[in-house]
């Protein structure tokens, strides 16, 4: 039986061909593989079927057998030349869909780009940062902000107080020290009542509703008869002089209700020295903004109350008073957003499209910032019916 190709030597007739030269003088003898080249070669075969096998077992399929070559020399086509040809995968496609949806809000609402140009944006989003507590009167009025309307969401949107503190959290007191004869625990226990009487007076809900705002009233002290009679006198019968709005916040459930539970404020407090020994002063000076609509409405505005209110304080040895009581010695009031043609005790917001007063004062003047607090009231200088610039 004949060998295979791997195995077998010189065969007889290339032994016979070779004799015949050598007898001629030419030709070499044709020689036998060695010993080590048939080794080599061996290997090699060994090699190859070894990392065909491998291959196979890693990853579960068939494949070629990885011939022992340089890294790279047989190689596919360049990833250039693949991306070329490979189809868009689900994250190319989201991205495309995304880029399609942001050019379609673009053209419909140019202003975001624009906004995003002009600084605008960044305006608006550092306009909603909250403000620290105002410690003393500020020396200008806040910055005018983008003009958008209020809406039930985001009631005070487009207005400075959208960076005031909600409710009584707005009204911080100051450090209770002695002042004038009168000692830090009596100015301590007055701080905290003249606060309770601005929370009664301006945000309890009750009060809001126009119903009698008795936690206030309990606050006034007795023997200050004049402010006691005075807001009693108001409420029973309010007129033009005799008005309950110089010191409660009132409004008609069935005109308006609030356009959420939250009103915003801003201000301070400050202590002063009275006209004698022994007497002291608590000046609160705040700015309330209430979002409202119409029953079942959805247009919201904001009415205004800016409230400056003297308390005094008194050295209970020498001067007489009611313990647990407020003596109020002075208040002034400015009101923005409210018909100035009703004097019924309450708060009248307009809205746009709302029928135009047929009697009263027409506003006149020139217009004012209800959110300049950089004043007192005393130095606005503006009486009667005005004309606000922003509410």
């Amino acid at each position: 039986m004949g060998q295979s190709d791997e195995q077998r030597s010189v065969s007889d007739e290339e032994w016979a061909a070779f004799m015949r030269r050598a007898e001629q003088g030419a030709g070499a003898a044709p020689e036998e593989p060695s010993a080590r080249a048939r080794m080599v070669t061996e290997r090699l075969r060994r090699e190859d079927e070894e990392r065909a096998g491998a291959q196979k077992k890693r990853f579960g399929r068939k494949g070629k057998p990885v011939r022992n070559e340089p890294e790279g020399w047989r190689t596919g086509p360049a990833w250039q030349e693949m991306e070329g040809r490979r189809k868009p995968g689900p994250v190319r496609i989201a991205l495309i869909l995304l880029l399609i949806a942001g050019l379609a809000l673009i053209a419909m609402r140019p202003e975001l780009l624009i906004d995003r140009i002009t600084g605008k944006a960044e305006g608006a989003a550092k306009g909603r940062q909250p403000l620290p507590a105002e410690t003393v009167r500020p020396s200008a009025a806040p910055d005018d902000m983008y003009p958008d309307r209020g809406t039930l969401k985001e009631p005070f949107r487009g207005s400075p107080a959208v960076q005031w503190a909600d409710g009584a959290a707005g009204i911080e007191l100051p450090e209770a020290k002695a002042v004038n004869g009168v000692s830090q625990e009596q100015i301590a226990a007055h701080l905290g009542r003249a606060k309770e009487f601005l929370v009664a007076a301006n945000l309890d809900p009750a009060t809001l509703r126009g119903e009698r705002p008795e936690r206030a009233l309990k606050l006034l002290d007795p023997l200050d008869k004049e402010t006691k009679d005075l807001a009693e006198k108001s409420l029973a019968r309010p007129t033009a002089t005799d008005d309950p709005l110089m010191m409660f916040t009132r409004f008609k459930p069935s005109e308006v209700q609030p356009a959420g539970p939250v009103v915003k404020v801003r201000g301070h407090m400050e202590l002063k020295p009275g006209e004698a020994q022994g007497q002291a002063e608590v000046v609160a000076d705040y700015t309330f903004v209430y979002p409202v609509v119409r029953p079942g409405g959805s247009g919201v505005e904001r009415t205004i109350v800016r409230r400056q209110l003297t308390f005094s304080v008194v050295d209970t040895r020498r001067w007489q008073s009611t313990a647990g009581t407020l003596w109020v010695r002075q208040f002034q009031h400015e009101i923005a957003n409210s018909s100035c043609d009703t004097s019924d005790g309450f708060l009248h917001p307009e809205f746009p499209g709302s029928a135009p007063a047929t009697n009263g004062p027409t506003p006149s003047g020139p217009p004012v910032d209800p959110y300049d607090r950089s004043k007192s009231l005393d130095q606005n200088g503006q009486e009667g019916c005005g004309v606000v610039s922003r509410t």
